[in-house]
């Protein structure tokens, strides 16, 4: 399970066994969410969040972290998803400590 970005305590991550589309996993202190990143002919158009079934969802201020993240790095993500899932390449985790806002 590949952790890409630690952000104030949250973690984005994509889980080893992962599908199309693009996504990632939000989870903090038990909490998780979800964003899908749309593309159309290769650029990012649309980012959606969603809760994930049979898990309590990010709350209010975890979220705003969880989209800051989601919106400041989606071509790096869905660059990461490539090497990833694709390539077969392992991911290197980044922890940012300044509020990317």
């Amino acid at each position: 399970m590949p952790k890409l970005y630690e952000y104030f305590g949250l973690i984005v991550m994509f889980y080893s066994n992962e599908h199309e589309p693009v996504h990632v996993h939000g989870k903090f202190q038990g909490r998780e969410s979800r964003a899908e990143i749309i593309l159309i002919n290769g650029v990012v158009q649309e980012i959606r969040y969603a809760s994930i079934v049979g898990r309590a969802p990010l709350d209010t201020n975890e979220l705003r972290y969880f989209q800051e993240v989601v919106t400041f790095k989606a071509e790096e993500i869905v660059s990461k998803w490539i090497d990833y899932f694709v390539m077969h390449k392992s991911i290197t985790s980044e922890r940012i400590t300044r509020r990317l806002k």
